[in-house]
């Protein structure tokens, strides 16, 4: 038995195939334990709405500054899940919470906190992309410009509607995501697959089956 494990590890497509097995463990291992080390089913996103930028000399692209404060389209985030109660809610350094929108819980915002009110013992916490209105972060904004939406007929964001807050933020990184979600991204990756797939296993195998028809019989 251990002969044939030998032989059958001797053969190249086989190594091949244990080494893109070990590569997509070690993938799907690192998402979840990421996920459990960073206590949220979220822990790493792609911005993709500019709400969160300050325009800086007329310019909000994520190329023009990319290192600054505030989040860009493309831009990687990492978030952390925290006790709603141990969040920063003094703005303009309030913590930038990731949050299911309450019309749409399939969907999440990311917003900074700029409120918060408790009521009967739960939070609802008041939102506004730094972005977004005339009134720019670090801007003290009205209340008529803090985001409309709420939960409960309350406004606000219920408490258990935040999944997390932004830790980290790394740019352009995010461009890679939305490129797979892209309507022709998608397709161009998985197209690059087969063709990877072909050339590294088909054609070889073609190839061999061939060469071995041309050799000469052996007597």
């Amino acid at each position: 038995m251990i002969s044939n494990l030998k032989k059958l590890w001797s053969n190249e497509y086989v190594q091949t195939a244990v080494v893109i097995g070990l590569v997509a463990l070690f993938i799907f291992g690192f998402w979840y334990g990421l996920q459990i080390a960073l206590n949220t089913p979220y822990p790493a996103l792609a911005v993709i709405s500019g709400s969160m930028c300050v325009p800086y000399n007329g310019a909000c692209d994520g190329w023009s500054h990319p290192f600054s404060h505030t989040l860009h389209i493309g831009d990687l985030i990492i978030v952390q899940g925290v006790n709603s109660k141990e969040l920063n809610t003094d703005y303009p350094n309030s913590d930038v919470i990731v949050f299911k929108k309450p019309s749409n819980p399939n969907e999440l915002i990311v917003h900074r906190i700029v409120a918060v009110d408790e009521i009967n013992g739960t939070l609802y916490f008041r939102t506004k992309g730094d972005g977004n209105s005339h009134v720019k972060w670090p801007e003290i904004p009205s209340p008529s410009e803090y985001d409309p939406w709420g939960t409960d007929g309350v406004p606000g964001i219920r408490e258990d509607y935040v999944v997390g807050k932004v830790v980290m933020r790394i740019p352009w990184i995010g461009h890679i995501v939305l490129f797979m979600r892209d309507s022709i991204g998608l397709p161009i990756v998985v197209a690059l697959i087969i063709i990877i797939l072909i050339v590294e296993f088909i054609i070889p195998l073609l190839m061999g089956k061939k060469q071995k028809k041309e050799d000469p019989l052996q007597t």
